[in-house]
C-alpha cells in the first residue's frame, strides 16, 4: 500500500470517528470540538486530493469563524441536557431509517457499480485548481451559486426577525428611537463652584 493511500485511510477513519462523536457526545461543547476535528480532517483529505483552495477555505471559514461562533453560543446558552434527551427513543426509528438510507447511498457511490472511474490526469505546469473552481462556479453553476446566496440571505433575515420579535418579559428597544436621541437628551452639564475642605477635615483624612 502506498503512503498516500495509508494517510487517506487514516484521515478517513478519524473523520468517521469524529462524525460519530458529534452525534453521540452528551456534552454540546465536546460535540462542537469533535466537529472542529471533523472539519480539519476533511481539509486534510482535500489536500490529498490536490484541492488546496477548498481545504484552506474549510479551515479558515468553518473552523476559524463558524465553529468559534458555535462554541461561543453553546457555552453561553444554558442548555438543559435532560430536556434534550426526552423523545430520543420515539424518534429513533425515523433516525435509523434516514441513517440506513445515507449508508446505502454512500455505499452505492463508493462501490463504483454505477459509475466509471478514471485515473486522474497529470496536471500541466502552472495549473491552478482555484482558477478552475472559479471558472466553473461563475459560468456553469452561476445560477445555483446565486440561489444559494439568496437562501442564506433569507435565512439570515429570518434569524434576525426571530431574535427581535417581542416576547413577554423581554426588554426591547426601538432602533429608530435610538437614532433620534440627541446629546442634550442624555447629558446635562451642571456647573458647580469648587469646594475646599476645612483644615480639620483635611487632617482627619491624612490620619486615616
Amino acid at each position: 500500500m502506498e503512503f498516500t493511500s495509508l494517510v487517506f485511510y487514516l484521515f478517513s477513519a478519524i473523520l468517521v470517528l469524529a462524525g460519530l462523536r458529534v452525534i453521540t457526545a452528551k456534552n454540546p461543547v465536546h460535540a462542537a470540538l469533535s466537529l472542529v476535528l471533523a472539519f480539519f480532517t476533511a481539509g486534510c483529505i482535500w489536500m490529498l486530493l490536490e484541492a488546496e483552495f477548498l481545504a484552506i477555505t474549510l479551515v479558515l471559514v468553518y473552523i476559524g469563524a463558524v465553529m468559534v461562533l458555535f462554541l461561543f453560543v453553546v457555552m453561553m446558552l444554558d442548555i438543559n441536557i435532560e430536556e434534550l434527551r426526552k423523545g430520543f427513543w420515539d424518534n429513533l426509528p425515523l433516525a435509523a431509517l434516514v441513517a440506513i438510507l445515507m449508508v446505502l447511498e454512500m455505499g452505492t457511490v463508493l462501490s463504483g457499480s454505477y459509475f466509471d472511474y478514471a485515473a486522474p490526469l497529470a496536471k500541466p505546469e502552472g495549473y491552478s485548481n482555484t482558477k478552475e473552481l472559479g471558472m466553473l462556479l461563475y459560468t456553469d453553476y452561476v445560477y445555483p451559486f446565486e440561489l444559494a446566496a439568496v437562501v442564506l440571505l433569507v435565512a439570515m433575515v429570518a434569524a434576525i426577525g426571530l431574535t427581535l420579535r417581542r416576547r413577554p418579559g423581554r426588554k426591547w428597544v426601538d432602533p429608530a428611537q435610538q437614532i433620534k436621541v440627541k446629546r442634550g437628551d442624555r447629558i446635562r452639564l451642571v456647573s458647580m463652584a469648587p469646594q475646599k475642605p476645612s483644615a480639620s477635615k483635611a487632617d482627619e483624612e491624612e490620619e486615616a
